[in-house]
């Protein structure tokens, strides 16, 4: 994401920091001193092992997950995909809210005997022994807002998986989208009422991050009707090993055609993605030849691959365009294009 900047690195994991986050610690340090810091760099911690807890599960069912990105109202976790088994997406929504959970049980016997129910149950930022007992019911807060059933938090992916089990997938997304919107306009009522701006910010987000779950959903289950031979187009342009950059360049500009399968002695060697192609004439040159700079592992589809597997395949591998190969033979390309114009013309949306 533009605008983020990289911590570190966990678990083959980098976490990411949004530049509008280091907002809230000058504006909390300017208002409560040292405790208001304190207070943004334990949640800044909280939400990043629950992140990290989602992202655990998703590498155990062979999810690639990138990176953790942490903004003013919470955190992502850029997973390249999402699983469709219920009961996976069940055990990876639900294992960030559970760690809020038990920390806050891990937690609550000592600070109760430390603090007393005075200061435990009366959390705040103006003495030291509020402020930790604020830090405790972060966690809980943070289980209970995420457990809400509605998309894009993690209640909504649990209400999904369960409805999953019991309809079909599409039908569950929508009614956990119904969710999402009917959440977003409650929030947005009691922001406005209330003149809660970052409560109406929570909204927004919320409404749309729904409705493209929705949309999503609904691309990937008309895709599943779709196979890539009845898409596939056999004109198409193959560079060599030898093509420089500058040729290709040429190819762009009067083929329209964004992306090139290498080619040597009729066989496919190497793939030259469009974003390959921008970082060699940013970095390299464009006297380079594709062999220097094509990628030698690359996804390929077959003819008998649904829409839905390619764009899966597309979306992990964060390229727009997949070759097509039967018996070692090269038979054309698949973009994300041709992907969207199938959904328009079927969803009536073109």
């Amino acid at each position: 994401m533009k605008g983020s900047i990289r911590l570190f690195r966990i678990l083959g994991i980098n976490i990411n920091i949004h530049i509008t986050f280091l907002l809230l610690p000058l504006l909390f340090g300017f208002q409560y001193g040292v405790r208001g810091v304190f207070i943004i760099l334990f949640v800044f911690l909280c939400v990043t092992l629950h992140e990290l807890m989602h992202s655990i599960q998703a590498k155990r069912f062979g999810i690639r997950v990138d990176q953790i990105i942490l903004l003013p109202i919470g955190g992502i976790a850029s997973m390249r995909k999402m699983p469709e088994k219920p009961r996976e997406e069940f055990i990876i929504s639900f294992a960030g809210p559970l760690f809020n959970i038990g920390f806050a049980v891990v937690l609550f016997y000592p600070l109760y005997r430390l603090l007393g129910p005075q200061d435990f149950f009366h959390p705040s930022l103006e003495t030291w022994p509020q402020t930790f007992a604020y830090a405790f019911w972060v966690n809980p807060m943070l289980a209970f807002f995420n457990l809400l059933p509605a998309f894009p938090m993690d209640g909504g992916r649990v209400l999904r998986a369960f409805l999953a089990q019991r309809m079909d997938y599409q039908r569950a997304t929508r009614i956990a989208v119904m969710f999402g919107h009917a959440f977003a306009i409650l929030f947005a009522y009691w922001g406005i009422r209330h003149n809660h701006l970052l409560l109406i910010v929570i909204a927004i987000f919320i409404y749309f991050s729904a409705s493209q779950e929705g949309t999503h959903v609904d691309i990937r289950m008309t895709l599943k009707k779709f196979y890539v031979q009845d898409i596939l187009n056999p004109n198409f342009v193959s560079v060599s090993l030898t093509t420089t950059v500058n040729e290709i360049l040429g190819l762009i500009l009067h083929t329209h055609q964004e992306d090139f399968p290498v080619v040597a002695n009729g066989h496919l060697v190497g793939f030259l993605p469009r974003n390959q192609i921008i970082y060699a004439i940013h970095e390299r040159g464009t006297d380079r030849i594709a062999e220097e700079i094509m990628l030698r592992n690359f996804p390929v589809a077959s003819p008998q691959d649904l829409l839905s597997t390619v764009q899966s395949k597309l979306e992990s591998a964060n390229i727009r365009a997949i070759p097509v190969v039967k018996d070692e033979q090269l038979l054309g390309l698949v973009t994300m294009e041709d992907i969207g114009r199938v959904y328009g013309l079927i969803s009536g949306k073109a």
